[in-house]
């Protein structure tokens, strides 16, 4: 692979996007392309905004991703994925968690959460993919997990299904959640 791929997580604090790129990241290395990582939290303690930023290929030499270059963006929260869809390159795909997350000016009522966010990221966006990835990980056990079955949707989407995830998995979360977390990847995978 000659070309350089960039990969572009955005989310909310605590909803577990850096762990995502973090594994995502370490599988790219384990099947031997050049990865490069940067993240920025912002107010993320706060549930502020959250991205990471990935790239990989047979050599990258910056992590940082331009606008109109995302070959993929990760959305953990819908409004987050309207956000940061102009980073996203003509024919990319948008992964998106069909989960909202009200910031403190929505619910101060000083602003409105917009709407019908969904429904305008599928007009301006031909490669969309709608997930209720957190409804998913409730039903496995842990809404924590939504990161996990978004990892799997992005997998899916990279055609990289083949690396051995769950050992990556292994090294990267606590062992009471080792099952919870292999499940929401394959759920991830499966989701349509």
């Amino acid at each position: 692979m000659s070309e350089v791929r960039s990969i572009l997580f955005v989310g909310v604090g605590g909803q577990g996007t850096i762990l995502a790129s973090k594994i995502l990241t370490q599988g790219l290395l384990k099947a031997g392309y050049d990865v490069k990582m940067s993240e920025v939290h912002g107010m993320a303690q706060r549930g502020g905004s959250v991205t990471t930023q990935v790239r990989f290929g047979k050599k990258v030499y910056s992590p940082l991703i331009e606008k109109g270059t995302t070959d993929v963006i990760v959305a953990f929260e819908k409004s987050e994925a309207a956000r940061w869809v102009p980073y996203l390159k003509k024919g990319g795909t948008l992964i998106v968690n069909d989960h909202e997350i009200h910031p403190v000016t929505v619910l101060i009522g000083s602003e409105k959460y917009p709407e019908n966010v969904n429904d305008i990221l599928k007009q301006n966006v031909e490669n969309t993919v709608i997930i209720n990835a957190a409804a998913i990980a409730e039903e496995l056990g842990n809404i924590k997990a939504q990161n996990i079955v978004l990892l799997g949707a992005l997998l899916k989407a990279l055609n990289m299904e083949e690396i051995d995830w769950n050992s990556i998995i292994e090294s990267n979360v606590p062992e009471k959640a080792l099952e919870l977390n292999k499940k929401a990847l394959i759920k991830g995978i499966e989701a349509k």
